[in-house]
């Protein structure tokens, strides 16, 4: 029996919201956000569960039909963020790099429910996130500063 392959925990920040996971990858700063499909293959991947009860957990939680091309969807978009312990090799019917629209047509109607999404951003370092400029900076417009003073080319 094929086992799910195992999630990154090291170097990460992971936060359940409501049905979603939110993943923040401390090594690339890149945040993740899976939605309610992706999230719960997430948490199949343990390296333990084996592909054909993740399917069966899946159908029943989602209340349709999984297949498991889904659940390899979802594992390749993992492994493409760097989100698996180590690499993983992807059956022949799945197409590395396969979108949203090609899995829909794949995997017929009942997919678009349940097609797992994993929306990636790459997120600001602290030194790029300072939304302002403190007193004393040069500025050219009060939007600039902090205080919304902007007086002879410098912060209040």
């Amino acid at each position: 029996m094929q086992k799910m392959p195992q999630a990154r925990k090291g170097g990460l920040i992971i936060q359940e919201v409501d049905s979603e996971i939110l993943i923040y990858d401390q090594e690339t700063n890149k945040a993740h956000c899976l939605n309610q499909t992706a999230a719960k293959v997430w948490n199949y991947c343990d390296g333990e569960t084996t592909l054909a009860d993740a399917c069966t957990a899946l159908s029943r939680d989602l209340e349709t039909p999984v297949d498991e091309k889904l659940v390899w969807y979802a594992v390749d978009q993992f492994s493409k963020d760097n989100l698996l312990e180590k690499e993983i090799e992807l059956p022949a019917f799945i197409i590395p790099g396969m979108n949203r629209r090609q899995m829909v047509r794949t995997l017929g109607l009942a997919a678009v429910v349940a097609v797992p999404l994993v929306t990636s951003i790459v997120a600001p370092t602290p030194v790029q996130a300072a939304t302002c400029l403190p007193p004393g900076q040069i500025c050219s417009s009060p939007a600039q500063c902090c205080s919304g003073l902007c007086s002879g080319g410098l912060c209040a």
